[in-house]
């Protein structure tokens, strides 16, 4: 299996459109080779391909900030000299001036298949002043490490935000490049975008239905995705970010545990077994304690329970981490009225709505959970129809097969 990188520098006939243009580079740490060596410095190494500039997402071109919501500099890097332009810091959105800076830009950015994830909305922004500018965009495709499933609620119109680039599920199954040629048909732009594909994908073989276990090391694309097992419970876990729950950071299994002080997990785990079994499919739930070191309740011991999608009992098509997570709230609201729930704080550059309806693309879910009359049937019937209606619409985009 080869990744889009990996083409770029192995077949010369690939990289003869971009003689004699200024190229960039939008990188992560993520960003290496099957030989672990970042793209910028094997693109620079290459010599046929004129590199001018590199910008970093959030967390930066090689990875200098831990958490969410801190900002990255613009600097020159210190080994090939060449500006490096941050789009998580004082701009999102690419300038004008940095725009002027290249003629093609080579998207390189390991995703993890959640619409959240602000990768995603980076591109979009970068397709957009592309096609006002005249501009190519080139995505080095990589895989969709949680493969195709589709899960959650579509994100509703005016809820577009940094990390709601548009009407998504939170489980979306595309790669990069997919998502490329979505953008681009749905906001109907006029740029010139190219996808380099990736070889001999297969998002539905065992063990890593997505990812090429065996094959390919895992680089964390952000600093509390350490593993594929994360990637796989993310879609799920991110949304305890707009919650008072603890998601694990702070430990060595960030976005695999969930919990808080004084829970008591197994009368929750049981009222969940209760309102929706099949909720809880595909994965092994495990009570267990944990302390963070940093971010939520620092210090304190939680109680609460580890989500293993690492061994047999993981189903790729039973698990469905959306679900469980919801199922979660839903069955401590249920046992626990009045538990203060909700954080209000201002999140990825939101401000006047609360972190869990920014997270969801709509206050849809958390009006489930709060409602004391509504079941999982009722959930079910909004959020089936959403994913049907995606898994017919991304058809026309798809580059591997569905």
């Amino acid at each position: 299996m080869k990744f889009g990188i990996d083409r770029l520098l192995d077949e010369p006939a690939l990289r003869k459109p971009l003689k004699g243009r200024r190229v960039a580079l939008l990188a992560h740490p993520a960003s290496v080779t099957a030989d672990l060596t970042h793209a910028l410095d094997a693109l620079m190494a290459q010599g046929d391909v004129r590199i001018v500039a590199a910008f970093g997402p959030q967390h930066g071109l090689r990875g200098d900030k831990q958490d969410n919501m801190m900002e990255s500099p613009d600097f020159v890097d210190p080994v090939h000299g060449i500006p490096v332009f941050s789009l998580y810091g004082a701009v999102r959105r690419p300038t004008a001036a940095m725009m002027d800076s290249f003629d093609v830009l080579l998207v390189d950015l390991q995703d993890v298949g959640c619409r959240i994830y602000t990768f995603l909305t980076t591109l979009l922004y970068v397709l957009e002043e592309a096609a006002q500018r005249g501009k190519s965009v080139w995505v080095l495709d990589r895989p969709n490490p949680i493969g195709r499933p589709v899960e959650g609620l579509l994100l509703r119109a005016g809820w577009e935000s940094f990390v709601g680039a548009g009407a998504l599920p939170m489980r979306h199954g595309l790669t990069l490049g997919e998502l490329a040629r979505w953008f681009v048909r749905r906001a109907h732009l006029d740029v010139d975008c190219e996808v380099v594909p990736l070889q001999g994908w297969k998002p539905a073989s065992a063990p890593g239905y997505g990812w090429p276990l065996g094959e390919r090391a895992w680089i964390n694309p952000s600093p509390n995705a350490p593993n594929l097992w994360m990637a796989r419970c993310y879609p799920g876990t991110v949304m305890l970010e707009g919650t008072t729950f603890s998601e694990g950071r702070g430990t060595t299994r960030p976005l695999e545990l969930l919990g808080a002080p004084e829970l008591d997990v197994r009368g929750l785990l049981a009222h969940m077994q209760e309102l929706a079994p099949g909720w809880l499919h595909g994965c092994r739930v495990r009570p267990c304690s944990f302390e963070p070191t940093f971010h939520k309740h620092v210090g304190m011991l939680c109680a609460g329970f580890q989500i293993h999608v690492e061994d047999a009992s993981y189903d790729h098509h039973g698990f469905r981490p959306w679900r469980l997570v919801a199922l979660t709230l839903k069955a401590l609201r249920r046992l626990r009225p009045d538990y203060p729930l909700w954080r209000d704080f201002p999140y990825e550059y939101v401000n006047q709505r609360l972190a869990f309806d920014v997270i969801n693309g709509s206050d849809l879910l958390r009006a489930w959970v709060d409602d004391a009359e509504a079941l999982p049937a009722d959930l079910e019937a909004v959020t089936a129809p959403d994913e049907a209606a995606w898994r017919a619409e991304r058809r026309e985009v798809l580059l591997y097969g569905d």
